[in-house]
C-alpha cells in the first residue's frame, strides 16, 4: 500500500480505473474514470479534437463522420476543475435504432439476426451466452464502444501533458505502403494519419483499388510518450509489468491483431549484442545511446520515450462475400453486410493514443500517490522530476 497519502510509496493496485457502457446505435456512451486527482483543469474542449480526429480520415464511413463529437461532463468536474470523485463522460449517439437495436425493454418487433459474421465476435459472443440474439452481441463488441475509451484517454493525457509528459501517434503502414511521417498530438491531421504526402498519395490508391473489390485495409499504427519517469510499473509480479500492462491495454482494441514494444519484432532477427542499449554517462546523468526497448526494461520505464506499434487486421465487415451458418436453421447462409470503414488505421491509432494515456496515467499515480494535482507534482519533484 501506499506508504503515505502524500506520494512517495508504490501501491501495488491500480490507482486509476475506467469502464465503459453503451451499444453502438444506443441512445449514448459512457465513460467512467475513478481514482483521478483532484485539480486538474478540464473542459470538454480537451476532448473534443481526440474526438473528431476517430472519427475522421480516409476509410471511415459516413456514419462514423456523422457522429456526435460533443461530450457531457456529468460528474467529477464543479468549476472546470476535477474534484477527485469519479468522473462521468457521456457522448449521445446521433445514429441509433437504425439496425434494429434501441435502448428499450422491448424489441420484439425486430426479427432475430442468426447468421454471425465472420471475423466479428458474433459466433464467440453467443457460444458464450446461448440464445442471445446476435445483434445484442454486435452492439456491444462494435468498435464505436471506443469512443467512450477515447473521452477518458483524453483525460488521460491532459493529466499527463499537465505533469510534463506528451504521448502522441502516428500511422506507419496501410496496405502494403509504408509511412515515415512525424507524430501528432493525437494524429497528424492527414487523411491517413500518417503526416507523409507522398506514402499518402500511394495508400490513396490502393485502398482505392481494395474498396472497388468490396475489401478494406489494415496496417500498423505507433505511439509514442515522451518525458515519462523512470520507476513507473513493477518488475515483482507479471500483473504489474508496465509492458504488459500496455500490451494488454493496446490488443484490447478491436482489429488488433498483435503489438510490440520498441523493437519488438525486429529484434528477435538480431544477435544478443545488437539487441541491448547501452548506459553511458553525460553530463552527469545516465543515458542511453540507442531505445530498443522501447523505454521499458524489466517491466518498469527506464526513462527513455515509450514506443509500442499495434498491427490491424483489415476490417472484417465488407461488401466482399463470405460463407457463413444461419444457426437458427443450421444450413449454410452469406454473412450479412453492414455499412462498415474500410479502413481503420487511424482511428485506431488515437484509441491506441488513449490505452497508452490511461495506462500511463494509472501508473504515474500509482508511482506518486496523491490525492491533488499539487500533491503529485511534489512526489514526481522528490523523485527526481
Amino acid at each position: 500500500m501506499l506508504s503515505s497519502p502524500r506520494g512517495g510509496g508504490v501501491d501495488k493496485q491500480m490507482r486509476l480505473r475506467w469502464l465503459t457502457a453503451g451499444e453502438s446505435h444506443g441512445s449514448a456512451l459512457l465513460a467512467v474514470v475513478e481514482g483521478m486527482c483532484a485539480g486538474l483543469a478540464i473542459g470538454t474542449e480537451d476532448l473534443i479534437a481526440d474526438l473528431r480526429a476517430r472519427s475522421e480520415g480516409a476509410g471511415r464511413s459516413a456514419r462514423q463522420q456523422g457522429e456526435s463529437v460533443e461530450p457531457v461532463i456529468l460528474s467529477g468536474v464543479r468549476n472546470g476543475v476535477t474534484t477527485g470523485a469519479p468522473i462521468a463522460l457521456l457522448l449521445a449517439n446521433e445514429v441509433k435504432g437504425e439496425d434494429g437495436f434501441e435502448a428499450l425493454p422491448d424489441r420484439s418487433e425486430h426479427p432475430s439476426r442468426t447468421v454471425p459474421r465472420p471475423g466479428h465476435a458474433d459466433l464467440a459472443g453467443c457460444l458464450k451466452r446461448p440464445g442471445l440474439d446476435l445483434r445484442d452481441i454486435a452492439e456491444r463488441a462494435s468498435a464505436r464502444e471506443t469512443a467512450a475509451r477515447t473521452m477518458a484517454g483524453a483525460l488521460a493525457a491532459k493529466l499527463l501533458g499537465e505533469l510534463g509528459v506528451r504521448i502522441a501517434s502516428r500511422v506507419v503502414r496501410v496496405g502494403a505502403v509504408d509511412a515515415d511521417g512525424p507524430f501528432g498530438e493525437p494524429v497528424p491531421s492527414t487523411p491517413f494519419g500518417t503526416g507523409d504526402p507522398d506514402a499518402e498519395r500511394r495508400m490513396k490508391r490502393e485502398l482505392a483499388e481494395a474498396e472497388s473489390q468490396g475489401e478494406g485495409l489494415g496496417g500498423i499504427f505507433e505511439v509514442q510518450a515522451t518525458n515519462v519517469p523512470a520507476g513507473l510499473g513493477d518488475y515483482t509480479q507479471w500483473d504489474l509489468r508496465l509492458d504488459g500492462r500496455l500490451s494488454q491495454a493496446l490488443m484490447s482494441i478491436p482489429a488488433v491483431k498483435a503489438v510490440e514494444i520498441g523493437d519488438g519484432i525486429a529484434i528477435v532477427s538480431v544477435r544478443s549484442s545488437e539487441a541491448r542499449d547501452a548506459i553511458v554517462m553525460s553530463e552527469g546523468k545516465l543515458m542511453r545511446p540507442t531505445n530498443r526497448a522501447g523505454g521499458i526494461e524489466g517491466g518498469v520505464s527506464n526513462g527513455m520515450p515509450i514506443r509500442a506499434r499495434a498491427y490491424v487486421k483489415p476490417i472484417p465487415g465488407v461488401s466482399a462475400p463470405i460463407a457463413s451458418v444461419d444457426l437458427a436453421t443450421g444450413e449454410p447462409a452469406p454473412a450479412g453486410h453492414e455499412r462498415h470503414d474500410t479502413c481503420v488505421v487511424r482511428a485506431a491509432a488515437v484509441v491506441g493514443r488513449a490505452m497508452t494515456a490511461l495506462v500511463l496515467a494509472d501508473a504515474l499515480l500509482t508511482r506518486t500517490g496523491g490525492d491533488t494535482l499539487d500533491q503529485v507534482r511534489a512526489a514526481l519533484a522528490r523523485l527526481g522530476r
